[in-house]
């Protein structure tokens, strides 16, 4: 079968033929249609990632969708953070527990798009996050896919206002599309004024931010958070630290909560996948994505580790 293989971290993955898969105990074999190339995976490949330097070679992907007993599905791996691998290849394995059946109807390159990102909007702002109809919520990183499933999540959920920030010109772009009734620029790293950015497009305090950033941002949006409000935080990719002042934090009583996936049991990860993929098929969420096929992924890789790719990348066919 031919696939995609990291074989030195730090470097992108190549393409060649590997040798047959076997499900073992518990897991089954999956017939590969779509892979997306996420954040993860490229952290997981860089060797710099908190679950250590993969072993090598390994096939990344730490989701796909795609036929698994004559049904469409989508599964997860831990390609790059055990030693197993992943799902840019023409066949996969994954834990039988651990498949989402795909109700009919449903696009393997739309599902592979939204995938762990829409899984990761949505557990943060209605579980952790506990949003609720009528709070005005705030998304950091709203070009993203994360923060765009986010703005349209947030709107599917009552949310009376919806206000996005990203920084570049296109993701502010793809944030106004996505939904939001208000888009404001991440340009600078003066957090008073990003403040006074944020304040304006409110419509008053916020009651509820996603943060996928971190740094600057975050410390800007805690003062426009009213009290008890909740900043739901879940990446850094903007920075690992934030100045966020003790009195913003003290005087509001605010909350900052911590959010990741690999926290999710298989039964809240699968609940929330199918809830997204129900209000995709509804015609309520989606994120800009760009097909790719196989022989082309080293390309897509270094485009989206360069930062010049913001869409989402999902690799088919991988035949």
């Amino acid at each position: 079968m031919r696939g995609a293989q990291i074989r030195e971290p730090g470097q992108p993955p190549t393409v060649g033929h590997l040798a047959a898969l076997e499900a073992g105990p518990d897991e089954v074999l999956i017939e590969v249609i779509a892979a997306p190339i996420t954040p993860l995976d490229l952290l997981c490949a860089s060797g710099r990632s908190y679950f250590g330097v993969p072993r090598t070679p390994y096939v990344p992907g730490v989701q796909g969708v795609g036929v698994a007993d004559g049904r469409l599905v989508w599964f997860p791996t831990d390609a790059g953070m055990r030693p197993v691998d992943g799902s840019m290849s023409a066949f996969a394995v994954a834990q039988r527990s651990q498949l989402v059946a795909l109700p009919a109807g449903a696009n393997p390159t739309t599902v592979a798009a939204l995938g762990l990102s829409a899984v990761a909007a949505w557990m943060a702002l209605r579980w952790r996050g506990g949003l609720a109809v009528g709070e005005q919520v705030l998304v950091l990183g709203a070009g993203g896919a994360v923060g765009q499933a986010a703005v349209q999540i947030a709107r599917h959920a009552g949310a009376r206002r919806v206000v996005a920030a990203a920084r570049s010109l296109e993701a502010q772009a793809r944030a106004a599309q996505a939904g939001a009734d208000a888009v404001v620029a991440l340009d600078t790293d003066d957090v008073a004024v990003l403040a006074d950015r944020l304040a304006e497009a409110c419509e008053g305090p916020l009651d509820l931010v996603l943060d996928p950033l971190f740094g600057p941002a975050a410390a800007a949006a805690t003062r426009v958070l009213g009290p008890g409000g909740r900043l739901v935080h879940l990446g850094g990719s903007a920075s690992e630290t934030a100045p966020i002042d003790s009195s913003t934090l003290r005087s509001k009583s605010l909350r900052l909560l911590g959010y990741t996936n690999n926290e999710l049991t298989d039964d809240q990860r699968r609940e929330a996948l199918t809830a997204v993929v129900d209000l995709s098929l509804a015609g309520g969420l989606e994120v800009v994505h760009e097909v790719v096929a196989l022989d082309d992924v080293a390309d897509a890789w270094q485009r989206q580790a360069s930062g010049t790719r913001h869409a989402r990348v999902v690799l088919t066919p991988l035949t």
